[in-house]
Formats: structure tokens, C-alpha cells, sequence
């Protein structure tokens, strides 16, 4: 029994590390996508550089908008544990 109580909390500790490493990589990803969308679409309309800037900025946004939700969301499933 108590083998198995720890593989359980082993397993618990996996997840929260892969949902962390997962927050980690949410913001420059979201400004990087941003980023190429915004230069990819100034170089095929010739609008250089007012949507590169402006897409970037929607990445940014974007990034701290999903950042904030997944410490919501890890923060509702730490009450829960309680």
C-alpha cells in the first residue's frame, strides 16, 4: 500500500514538473509566433516594420494572457490538494 501512495505522489510531482516547464516555454513561444507572423506578413505587403511591431506586441499580450491563466489554473489544483 504504501508503494503504491508513493508512486501516486511520484506521478503528482512529474506532472507539475512537465505543467511548469510547459508555463515556461508559453510566453517566448507566443512572442516568437507574433514575431514571424508580423515579419512574414511586412515583407509579402510591404508594410515594414508596422506589423511586425504590432504583431509582436499581440504576442506579448497573448503570452502573458495564457501565462496568467496556467497559474491560475496550477493555483486552483494546489487548493484542491488541500
Amino acid at each position: 500500500m504504501a508503494k503504491n501512495g508513493a508512486k501516486m505522489a511520484s506521478e503528482m510531482n512529474y506532472r507539475k514538473v512537465a505543467a511548469l516547464s510547459s508555463l515556461g516555454l508559453m510566453l517566448p513561444s507566443s512572442i516568437a509566433v507574433g514575431l514571424f507572423m508580423g515579419y512574414f506578413l511586412d515583407k509579402l505587403l510591404g508594410t515594414d516594420p508596422w506589423l511586425l511591431i504590432v504583431f509582436t506586441l499581440f504576442g506579448v499580450a497573448s503570452g502573458f494572457l495564457s501565462l496568467f491563466r496556467g497559474l491560475k489554473k496550477l493555483d486552483l489544483e494546489k487548493d484542491d490538494e488541500l
